[in-house]
């Protein structure tokens, strides 16, 4: 019986897919209890004064449930976008060879990923513009960041993504060479 030894960054991969299921359910579980809370305060109006973990938008609620429900849906959109670039990394790891790494599959998905992480960044624009005028109209002060780490991370992601589809080009000409 033949015993196969994993190798360091094997390893390293396997537990990488684990936790990236992990998060990936965590983040369902969120944006799930998220959505569950807008819908029920629907119902019951007093629900917006504890929203998901302590969230008080009892007062925009109050004043006007358009301006509510738009700058909760930026809060539901940007917990979806959060969980479905998990969802992207599982299929991901799931798709990476180490015996043949640069595969225009695995490129696409970390281009995809950029991509979603880019989509994320104008979701947080387009909320922190929304809550800037909230607080201009209403005085409703919200806090949504600006999301600066997400644009960041989608530049870095994308030149990952660049890289590998390089590889790509590199290891089909070397293919043809041989």
């Amino acid at each position: 019986m033949e015993k196969h030894t994993k190798t360091q960054t094997q390893t390293i991969l396997t537990i990488m897919h684990v936790l990236a299921w992990i998060v990936f359910i965590g983040l369902l579980i969120k944006t799930g209890a998220i959505l569950f809370t807008f819908i029920f305060s629907y119902f019951k109006p007093t629900v917006a004064q504890d929203l998901y973990r302590g969230l008080d938008l009892y007062d925009l609620r109050q004043a006007s449930f358009y301006n509510y429900s738009l700058h909760y849906s930026f809060i539901v959109a940007l917990s979806a976008m959060k969980a479905y670039i998990a969802y992207l990394v599982i299929q991901t790891l799931s798709k990476v060879n180490l015996q043949n790494p640069f595969t225009a599959e695995v490129a696409g998905r970390v281009a995809a990923i950029s991509y979603v992480l880019l989509g994320s960044w104008i979701v947080l624009q387009l909320s922190s513009a929304h809550s800037k005028w909230l607080a201009k109209s209403t005085g409703e002060l919200l806090s949504s960041g600006n999301g600066g780490e997400y644009l960041f991370i989608a530049g870095l992601v994308f030149i990952i993504a660049q890289i590998f589809k390089r590889g790509v080009e590199i290891q089909s000409e070397q293919e043809l060479t041989v």
